[in-house]
């Protein structure tokens, strides 16, 4: 049985997760919100492939950058809906990589319908083009960095919490 405790340890990791994910994002805020966006830090979703515990510092950065999104509160909802929804299908039903990835590409295509009923954007381009985004930074950039690291088996010995 895997032990449940906290430690010290594992909250230093989540608050570090949720810090370096809501600086990505607010960094480049023109291009972290909108319709259109690419958000660089959701390539750190894929921690949660190599370690489910990954999780709670994903989804608390994720909230706090979407505090700061142009759509305020509802974003920083509905948006860590979709994120939390994504790191789920990750952890539970995603056997490689790739598919891993495409968890984020398919969740956060969800937020067109935010975009539709808040900004009144078309519902399929605004969809497509965030599930494009994401496809961008997660499946294939994330992918790419992530592959190189898992060749290192000390470096990913080093991210399991």
């Amino acid at each position: 049985m895997q032990n449940k405790q906290i430690t010290s340890r594992m909250l230093a990791y989540t608050a570090l997760t949720a810090a370096v994910y809501a600086v990505l994002t607010v960094g480049v805020a023109p291009l972290s919100y909108g319709a259109i966006q690419i958000r660089f830090s959701e390539v750190l979703v894929l921690l949660a492939f190599l370690d489910r515990r990954y999780v709670p510092g994903l989804i608390l950065g994720c909230f706090i950058a979407n505090c700061f999104s142009p759509l305020g509160m509802v974003d920083a909802v509905f948006g860590t809906i979709c994120t939390a929804a994504a790191l789920y299908g990750m952890t539970h039903h995603s056997k490689t990589l790739f598919g891993a990835s495409l968890w984020p590409v398919f969740c956060n295509a969800f937020l067109g319908v935010e975009y539709y009923f808040l900004q009144n954007a078309p519902l399929f381009f605004t969809a497509g083009t965030i599930a494009l985004g994401e496809f961008l930074t997660v499946s294939c950039v994330g992918v790419a960095i992530f592959r190189q690291m898992m060749k290192n088996s000390s470096l990913v010995a080093q991210l399991k919490i």
